[in-house]
């Protein structure tokens, strides 16, 4: 046989995907997995969808031979340990010039450390963010390439045909930057994803437990949502969940499922990034705070029998409600929300991005991200927009029709927490938006207050706003005078 273009390694099921995406395109792909049978299915799977160009092979050395030069090869496994064992199986057999690309969800520190060690053996190395799920890998994916831009251009023709196609905007591919900045993004990238999709939880949890909305009505309202300002991927398949039915009994599938989330870790690197950062992500660290909450049902489950035996019922409050109003006032609050979570995520990254020298293009990942990747929108245009006006706009919400859009938005999104509250029904991550935007439009806060008692107890110091300079009080002796 010919040599082929390019390969791949980790045939799971986004693996298997990406193969046959890249092989529809037109590239004849080797493909390799350390079981065999894995391999063996994804050939089977080119045949059955339309006999495209696969070739199989159960040993590191034929696969990497039968890749044309300079070798390209993608790495689709688990990150950490696996990803450096299989660079270590497949770079043995790799010559300088040739590169390797790890499409996983990777820790970023540990794509810089792998690209400096295999440039020093004459290899090319990229970390390379893939969202999309299973259906983004097998029809368009956003991809978030980062590190060696020759290695990016080895592989553009490729990623330009696989990746998600947007008619106003084109391929969702970019070359995002030096060193682990790819893996960077689509870590935040995954990090909005978490508050996205917790800010659509309790919009749900408002609508059913306040409005008693039905699993029907609940479809109804998200499909006609999907149709305006909230249209995106998590709308789509929020209304299409509210519509299936169990097919293991009765009723709908999404009662039956158990309320507890799982994670595999980009969430809360994301909002460790932001600590470390110093960069406030409220809406991003609520979600995950809800993730570990949701982890403890069995202590949840003895907590409502402790409060039910006080009186205290899931929801407290059973008042008549409006239904459109809420459901009006809901996409309003939700709409808010996310416009705080996003400038928060884009914020922690513009933060990396002048740390490590990187120079990222905000707008341009808004862009990336318009189609493919899990959190598509078409409220990222508007971002896009919005950095494309001032590409260095210090913060979402000063973009002057952002602004707007809250103002207009904003009574209706108290109105909704204020009911929530009363109702006894948590909206972590709507209140942690309106908390965020609440203080960052204020132009006094009460940290005046902190900072004075930070130097009564510990001599930290303080500024002043009415001369320069750095000052200390002796507040205890002040007051212990003042008490004689």
């Amino acid at each position: 046989m010919a040599l082929t273009r390019i390969g791949l390694a980790g045939l799971a099921v986004m693996g298997q995907n990406l193969a046959l995406n890249i092989a529809e395109k037109g590239f004849p792909i080797s493909v390799y997995n350390r079981t065999a049978a894995k391999v063996d299915e994804t050939v089977e799977r080119a045949k059955l969808e339309g006999n495209l160009p696969i070739y199989g092979f159960h040993d590191p050395a034929s696969f990497v031979n039968s890749i044309q030069k300079p070798r390209v090869i993608i790495m689709l496994v688990k990150a950490g340990a696996p990803v450096d064992q299989t660079i270590a199986t497949l770079s043995a057999y790799m010559e300088k010039g040739d590169c390797i690309i790890d499409g996983g969800n990777e820790w970023y520190e540990n794509t810089e450390r792998r690209e400096k060690a295999m440039a020093e053996v004459g290899l090319l190395y990229l970390g390379m963010g893939v969202s999309g799920g299973e259906e983004g890998a097998r029809h368009g994916p956003s991809l978030m390439p980062g590190g060696s831009y020759e290695a990016y251009k080895n592989i553009e023709d490729i990623l330009l045909k696989v990746a998600a196609q947007v008619p106003d905007s084109g391929p969702c591919v970019t070359y995002i930057g030096k060193g682990g900045s790819g893996n960077f993004v689509k870590m935040v990238h995954n990090g909005i994803e978490y508050g996205d999709m917790q800010l659509i939880a309790e919009a749900y949890d408002v609508l059913k437990s306040v409005g008693k909305l039905s699993n029907d009505e609940l479809q109804q309202v998200f499909s006609e949502w999907n149709k305006g300002e909230l249209l995106s991927f998590l709308i789509e398949i929020t209304a299409d969940i509210f519509g299936i039915k169990d097919d293991k009994g009765e009723a709908y599938l999404v009662d039956k499922v158990l309320d507890k989330t799982g994670m595999k870790g980009t969430g809360k690197w994301t909002v460790q990034q932001a600590a470390d950062l110093s960069i406030a992500a409220p809406t991003i660290a609520a979600s995950l705070d809800s993730r570990f909450l949701s982890g403890l049902k069995e202590e949840r489950v003895e907590a409502a029998k402790v409060f039910k035996s006080g009186g205290f019922s899931d929801s407290l409050s059973s008042q008549p409600i409006d239904k459109a109003k809420l459901i009006e006032d809901v996409s309003q609050a939700l709409y808010a929300s996310k416009i705080c979570s996003y400038a928060q995520g884009m914020n922690l990254i513009r933060a990396k991005s002048m740390e490590k020298g990187w120079d990222l293009k905000l707008g341009e990942l808004a862009r990336i991200w318009k189609g493919g990747c899990i959190i598509r929108a078409i409220f990222l245009d508007r971002i896009k927009k919005a950095y494309d006006r001032n590409p260095e706009l210090p913060n979402l919400l000063m973009d002057l029709e952002f602004a707007k859009e809250i103002l207009d938005r904003q009574s209706a999104w108290r109105r909704v927490i204020c009911l929530a509250i009363n109702a006894g029904i948590s909206t972590p991550g709507m209140s942690a938006s309106l908390a965020y935007f609440d203080t960052y439009r204020r132009e006094r806060v009460p940290a005046n207050l902190v900072q004075a008692q930070r130097d009564y107890f510990g001599a930290h110091t303080y500024e002043r706003i009415d001369m320069p300079g750095s000052f200390h009080t002796e507040w205890f002796k002040i007051a212990k005078q003042s008490k004689i």
